[in-house]
């Protein structure tokens, strides 16, 4: 994460609490129908108020801290910046946080509409030159997930399974809000990050190849409905 920057988002290992490519002429098959035995039953999706969000900041900062690395001597630091964040995007207009839960609390992801005539997500401006996604925020139709946190086996099992807890997540934050399509910003070098959105369904945004990619210290990731 950088200060004075768009905070990319977070596919942190999420360990349980108690709760309080690149375009290609051939394109990647959507999720796979479910079956078998699904995590669906067990895990449910939904939304915190702005007030519930305040009485559980406390598990949402350990949770973060506890995923994003670096060890408990930075898990302190690591909490307060992803709390100020989360409180700065917290007070922008439809903004939604989403909680997965069974006995504990299992994922977690937020984001909030980009408009036309702002608020801007800071710098967010400045990687969106394709005329579709200026079109969409135009529109109140493209929506920035600012953060998306989950399990480490999330990463490596059910990707493309329809019930996937990484997509299950996303894909309603867009259908609440009547997007077309969530956008994000991920710093270059964060090549896990990249990976795990990309199994999800994630893209790069047009344009973006390893000869054309846009300058600066992020990558753009979009996700159609």
């Amino acid at each position: 994460m950088t200060v004075n920057a768009p905070a990319p988002p977070t596919t942190t290992e999420l360990l349980g609490r108690p709760v309080g490519s690149h375009p290609t002429a051939t394109r990647k098959p959507g999720p796979r129908p479910e079956r078998g035995s699904s995590p669906r039953e067990g895990q449910r999706v939904r939304a915190l108020t702005r007030r519930q969000i305040e009485d559980h900041l406390q598990e949402l900062g350990d949770l973060y801290a506890e995923t994003s690395g670096g060890g408990p001597w930075a898990w302190n630091q690591a909490r307060s910046a992803f709390l100020r964040r989360l409180a700065t995007d917290a007070r922008r207009p439809g903004f939604e946080l989403l909680i997965a839960e069974t006995t504990v609390l299992t994922g977690c992801a937020h984001g909030f509409p980009v408009r036309g005539d702002g608020p801007w997500w800071e710098g967010l401006d400045g990687y969106l030159s394709g005329r579709r996604l200026l079109r969409l925020a135009a529109s109140g139709r493209l929506f920035v997930i600012s953060g998306i946190h989950v399990s480490s086996r999330v990463r490596r099992q059910n990707q493309d399974r329809a019930w996937n807890l990484a997509r299950r997540p996303q894909k309603r934050l867009l259908t609440d809000h009547g997007a077309a399509v969530a956008v994000t910003l991920v710093k270059r070098s964060d090549h896990r990050t990249v990976e795990a959105l990309r199994s999800w369904g994630w893209r790069y945004v047009e344009g973006d190849t390893p000869r054309t990619a846009p300058l600066g210290p992020f990558r753009v990731l979009v996700l159609d409905t």
